[in-house]
């Protein structure tokens, strides 16, 4: 019975004047969006590649120099694009793509689309996850309210009732036929967005990126039929059609709107972050001073030199058959690199903080749930950027440390010294790869549970709602 219902609803749906047009619309939507993302990701991607060959090949190809002049010449890293950021960007329009690398400073990441875009960019970018998140649940409201709504007022559901049907058949095979024609809608722009994933030179495909997808697939499936299930649910308890619609559009406009930005002034609120200038300010004091303010930076340098003498047992500096010099920046940037970790790593733990306020509302609200969950699976979530932005430090320290070792070995005299270009070429460059689907995961265990929760939430108790309502 629960599969002629659902038949009966999938057919007469499909007949809607209505559900045809905003179903084209949405679905018309999907595509662009997935078309323009994939075109916007294909030529970013591109674009950051050449840049880092570019920069690659002009550190390698430098001329003789001295090391730590080197080390100041720098280089830079650029973040490449995941595959699956066509469909979600997430934050990576306004987390930057390129950051500095330079002896003595850890530079933060530059250059977002949001700087380049001016304030345009910050009334939304139309995304696959955004038609998803947003404009997919608002068709389903307006295919769903109706759902019991209509029977009452034609009297077909006490007929059905007659025959032995129960209620909760009813709006099982109701939830089932609308989530066929959901289906019907999402599915064409999804199987688009893995067709071009799939077949892209630029996209690493493998396990790694069909697992993301797979799941990407599957948790929007999840949260369309809870979708499906509280619209079914407000139908049934609003007997009348259009309260129940303006109940659902309440409660989107509530969940899509309002408590997303609420939660997020609040974590801003409770959470401030240091500005920029503040954290240059007190990293360049205890870099000088000494984190506990009582370890300068030129008493340091003076016991490493004293240490020197004493091992080497020569009472000067010219008798050292290594470079006082470039053992001091060595020591130097040591220090200045914890400096700079300590600080960096409060700041996104302040920034994590906001955003665990947004995370935890996915247990009140199914679009956090979501979102989090999309952003993480498609690799542009905070999580991510903070794995860039530590590989880039991590190979920035490894190569500055590298040269300040290269000059230390030049022994004394060596400012004057220079090293022959085949020197860089010998130094590794940056080849950042993005983390794989098993070190996402954990990230991602609140939003998936939150879903969950959601589901079977409303699966159960909804339907006993539904069991409880009255049809006269």
């Amino acid at each position: 019975m629960i599969r002629s219902i659902a038949h009966k609803e999938f057919v007469s749906t499909l007949r809607d004047r209505r559900f045809l047009v905003l179903s084209a619309l949405v679905l018309a939507l999907l595509l662009l969006a997935t078309l323009v993302g994939r075109r916007s990701h294909q030529a970013l991607q591109q674009e950051r590649a050449l840049a880092q060959h570019t920069v690659n090949d002009q550190f390698q190809n430098q001329p003789a120099r001295h090391p730590h002049r080197v080390a100041h010449y720098g280089s830079f890293a650029f973040r490449p694009k995941s595959g699956l950021s066509l469909l979600d960007a997430g934050v990576d329009s306004f987390t930057g793509a390129v950051v500095f690398l330079e002896a003595h400073h850890q530079n933060s990441v530059n250059f977002s689309q949001a700087q380049e875009s001016g304030s345009l960019l910050r009334f939304g970018e139309t995304t696959v996850a955004f038609v998803l998140q947003l404009l997919v649940p608002l068709l389903i409201i307006f295919l769903c309210f109706g759902a019991f709504g209509e029977e009452h007022e034609t009297g077909t559901l006490k007929l059905l009732l007659s025959q032995g049907v129960t209620l909760r058949q009813v709006a099982w095979g109701k939830i089932r036929g609308y989530g066929q024609a959901v289906a019907l809608v999402v599915a064409p722009a999804l199987a688009l967005a893995a067709t071009l994933l799939f077949v892209g030179a630029e996209y690493a495909a493998g396990p790694d990126l069909l697992a993301r997808l797979l799941l990407f697939v599957v948790g929007y499936a999840v949260y369309f039929f809870l979708i499906i299930v509280g619209s079914v649910v407000v139908s049934a308890w609003q007997r009348d059609s259009r309260t129940a619609l303006v109940t659902l559009l309440g409660f989107w406009m509530l969940g899509g709107v309002i408590l997303p930005k609420a939660t997020a002034n609040l974590g801003a609120t409770l959470y401030p972050a240091i500005t920029k200038a503040q954290m240059d300010t007190e990293v360049h004091a205890e870099a000088q001073k000494g984190m506990n303010g009582h370890d300068p930076q030129d008493q340091r340098s003076a016991a490493l030199k004293e240490a020197l003498l004493k091992k080497y047992g020569v009472d000067s500096e010219e008798k050292l058959p290594v470079s006082v010099g470039g053992l001091v920046m060595r020591e130097s940037e040591e220090y200045s690199s914890r400096v700079y970790q300590q600080h960096f790593a409060a700041l996104n733990a302040t920034y994590e903080r906001q955003n665990a306020i947004s995370t935890w509302a996915g247990l009140l609200n199914p679009y956090q749930a979501i979102r989090p969950l999309s952003m993480g699976l498609a690799g542009s979530d905070f999580a991510h950027y903070v794995h860039f932005q530590e590989a880039a430090e991590a190979y920035r320290y490894g190569l500055v440390q590298r040269l300040n070792m290269l000059q230390a070995g030049m022994g004394y005299g060596d400012k004057e010294r220079r090293l022959g270009a085949e020197t860089w070429r010998q130094l590794p460059v940056f080849n950042y790869q993005l983390p794989t689907l098993a070190w996402a995961l954990p990230h991602l265990l609140l939003p998936v549970l939150s879903l969950l929760l959601w589901a079977v939430g409303l699966s159960w108790l909804g339907l006993r709602l539904i069991s409880k309502t009255s049809i006269v």
